[in-house]
């Protein structure tokens, strides 16, 4: 069974950072993508970023880029998501989840693309 475990949230001035953490663990991963997305009150969640596990391919949406940044830790089977210069509108529940790479050119943006979830974290950026 594969589980997600994010953590790294909190409660951050504008113009700081956070770096998110999503540990994987149930499976070898070799062959998934990992995915952060984020869910704002009253709104749907939102693609953030994406991972390709096996090549460390990347991919943004493009209002995050430049500002977020995706890894990967192979050894520790977490990847990250490291917020720069955050803003208010960020405020959000950030969750990862992971999806079978069945290809080598589409990149997974889509909720209903990934099989796996994790819990959440919380970012709340104040003004």
């Amino acid at each position: 069974q594969v589980q997600l475990v994010e953590s790294g949230g909190g409660l951050v001035q504008a113009g700081g950072s956070l770096r998110l953490s999503c540990v994987a663990s149930g499976r070898t991963f070799s062959t998934y993508a990992i995915g952060w997305f984020r869910q704002a009150p009253g709104k749907e969640r939102e693609f953030v970023a994406t991972i390709r596990w096996s090549t460390g391919s990347i991919y943004y949406t493009d209002s995050m880029k430049g500002r977020f940044t995706i890894s990967r830790d192979n050894a520790k089977n977490t990847v990250y998501l490291q917020m720069n210069s955050l803003k208010p509108e960020d405020t959000a529940v950030y969750y990862c989840a992971a999806t079978r790479d069945y290809s080598f050119s589409y990149y997974y943006t889509q909720t209903s693309d990934y099989d796996y979830w994790g819990q959440g974290t919380q970012v709340t950026v104040s003004s």
